[in-house]
């Protein structure tokens, strides 16, 4: 049986056709079937030492969750995921598995890994359709946590501390909550229906969000304490986008990635204009970038209208950043990709308005310190890509203003949080920090798995507190 298995390949994800999606905001990967997730789940082998959970940073028991599936007890299997994961139904659709517990898996060796994403995707569906249950809470401790930020580390600190009886109240800048999952994550790759749906469940935990409450400007870290909080997590996350600081970049029709994404995803101009948010985004458009926001922000111009969508990355397609899902995706719906090369400044039309990007050619030379080839410049090789619209997608930084408001909080020279790797824990008692704001733009998982550190210790400080 165990060498069938390693025959056997992994059940495909039924997805709409390239044709369909690019005219629609709709989820492009349709989700498994009961049939196709106790057919994936069936070539679990089911190791005594089980290496998947070696690459999951929120310590999911993957092989039980995988064998609850098998056995068709579908919301036991997301209770199993539940005990470690608040969000699976976000992670089974946007973590990068590939890179983390889908690396280890034993079948990988000779043939296809166990899809572990899509069945973490389907056992949180399935609840979800079938009526989410809350887990029996412990006794009230009468200790009270602050977490600033409503996106996925700070979700997770307050889903976990809850958990152990805590006190938790979730202070956020935006209107809505979940960060990054709802203002920087396409509709079409993680619907805002499933954001929110995660949400609630941390509601029903007891955990108190504040929307519209930006810490740092509304209350000061040190204000919080006064209040009568006894530790504090800032997981505020990197909504400060990044610039190329050429000539030309602050025409009108460039872009940052944020600014492009937020107006598209939370203020919701794909559907203008039933919402009053327009992008007039024209019939070309650059994207300067090779990460999973810049395969975001090309297929939602797709979407949006432009009939020519160009991805600018100065390294070639073996060193793109990005997600091979997400590139074969964007490649499927018409994606042009113009590498090994990089902007040297925008031209306009004399009247402030974008009309095309200077590019210079790239070669890559010796590796750099990241041990990626390193892109130099070919001397002359200048070029003119005419375009109506450029969308900046080089990644972002924290924003400073906790930072700037709290005296003695260190930060490095990049703006993100000094904390220890093993808790979380800055310079100041009762003070954490985790995800973005303190390792800069990553994974949500990533972000999460810092949430989970952080909240065991933070719940060590508190018992030690007493």
């Amino acid at each position: 049986m165990a060498a069938d298995a390693f025959k056997k390949p992994a059940v495909d994800m039924p997805k709409q056709t390239p044709e369909e999606r690019v005219s629609n905001f709709f989820e492009v990967a349709k989700g498994y079937t009961v049939e196709m997730a106790v057919e994936e789940a069936e070539r679990c082998l089911q190791c005594k030492n089980p290496q998947c959970r070696k690459g999951c940073p929120v310590g999911i028991d993957i092989p039980a969750f995988i064998k609850l599936i098998k056995e068709g007890r579908y919301v036991e299997a997301a209770w199993k995921i539940k005990e470690t994961n608040a969000l699976p139904a976000i992670c089974g659709r946007v973590c990068p598995q590939e890179n983390q517990c889908q690396k280890f898996c034993v079948l990988g060796i000779r043939g296809d890994g166990i899809s572990i994403g899509r069945l973490e995707r389907f056992a949180a569906d399935y609840e979800r359709d079938h009526g989410i249950e809350v887990p029996e809470l412990p006794t009230d401790t009468g200790r009270r946590v602050a977490v600033v930020g409503a996106g996925p580390a700070g979700l997770t600190v307050a889903a976990e501390l809850r958990k152990k009886g805590h006190g938790v109240e979730v202070f956020e800048a935006l209107h809505v909550s979940g960060g990054v999952l709802m203002y920087g994550i396409p509709e079409f790759r993680l619907p805002k229906a499933i954001v929110q749906a995660e949400v609630q469940y941390i509601e029903k935990l007891g955990v108190q969000i504040h929307l519209d409450s930006m810490v740092g400007k509304l209350h000061t870290v040190r204000e919080l304490f006064d209040g009568g909080f006894e530790a504090v997590f800032i997981g505020s996350g990197a909504g400060l986008p990044n610039f190329l600081h050429l000539p030309g970049e602050n025409m009108s029709g460039v872009y940052s990635a944020n600014e492009f994404l937020i107006r598209t995803n939370l203020m919701k101009a794909y559907r203008f204009p039933e919402y009053d948010t327009p992008i007039n985004i024209g019939k070309s458009v650059a994207v300067i970038g090779g990460g999973n926001v810049a395969m975001d922000s090309a297929r939602c111009a797709l979407r949006l209208g432009a009939e020519k969508v160009y991805i600018i990355y100065r390294r070639g397609m073996n060193e793109l950043p990005a997600r091979h899902e997400e590139v074969e995706n964007a490649e499927e719906e018409g994606v042009i990709f113009t590498l090994l090369n990089n902007p040297t400044r925008f031209i306009g039309d004399g009247k402030g308005n974008v009309r095309a990007v200077e590019l210079v050619r790239m070669e890559l030379g010796e590796p750099d310190a990241s041990g990626r080839r390193r892109p130099e410049a070919v001397p002359g090789s200048e070029w003119r890509l005419p375009v109506d619209t450029v969308v900046v997608a080089i990644g972002q930084s924290p924003n400073p203003i906790i930072q700037q408001t709290t005296e003695g909080l260190e930060v490095t020279r990049h703006g993100t949080i000094i904390t220890d790797e093993t808790t979380a824990a800055t310079q100041l008692e009762g003070v954490y920090a985790g995800g973005d704001v303190a390792t800069g733009a990553a994974t949500v998982i990533s972000a999460m798995g810092a949430g989970k550190t952080a909240a065991a210790s933070i719940h060590g400080y508190l018992n030690k507190a007493k």
